[in-house]
C-alpha cells in the first residue's frame, strides 16, 4: 500500500511541476507591437516591477456606442531596458515581447514581457514616387 502512495505522490508532484511550467514559464507567443510609448513606471508593494503602456494607432469599440484606443500594457524584466524605455516616452517605438499564459508577481503585473526595442523601419516612400528636389528660382523677363 505504501508503494502506491509513493507513486501517486510522485505523479502528483510531476503533474504540478508541469502545470506550473506551462502556466508561467512556457512562451505561448511572441511578436512586435508598434505605437507611441505612453509611460514606463517602477511600482509594486512587495515585488517592484517595471510596467508600461504603448498606445497603438486606430480605435476599437468594446461595446456599442463607445470608442477606445488600442492600448498594449506590458512588463519589463530587464532594468537597463526599462531605463532606456523611460527615456523614450512619447516616441513611436516597435517593441518585441513574449506572451505567457499567466503572470508572476516578481516578473510583472501582465503576461506580456517586453524584451527588446526593435530598430525603427525606414521612412515610408511616397506612393506617387515624387521626390522633393531643389527649389529653382523663377527667371524674370528682365534677366533674359
Amino acid at each position: 500500500m505504501k508503494k502506491y502512495w509513493g507513486i501517486i505522490t510522485v505523479l502528483v508532484a510531476v503533474g504540478l511541476a508541469l502545470f506550473f511550467y506551462f502556466r508561467f514559464y512556457f512562451v505561448f507567443g511572441e511578436g512586435v507591437k508598434s505605437g507611441e510609448l505612453n509611460y514606463v513606471v517602477y511600482k509594486g508593494l512587495v515585488f517592484k516591477t517595471y510596467e508600461g503602456k504603448l498606445i497603438q494607432t486606430g480605435i476599437r469599440s468594446k461595446s456599442a456606442g463607445s470608442i477606445q484606443s488600442y492600448e498594449f500594457e506590458f512588463s519589463v524584466e530587464d532594468e537597463a531596458l526599462a531605463r532606456e524605455l523611460m527615456l523614450q516616452g512619447g516616441k513611436t517605438l516597435e517593441l518585441h515581447y513574449r506572451e505567457y499564459f499567466g503572470a508572476l508577481p516578481w516578473r510583472g503585473f501582465t503576461k506580456f514581457i517586453v524584451d527588446s526595442i526593435v530598430t525603427a523601419r525606414p521612412a515610408p516612400v511616397d506612393p506617387l514616387g515624387i521626390q522633393p528636389g531643389p527649389v529653382e528660382e523663377p527667371v524674370l523677363p528682365a534677366q533674359l
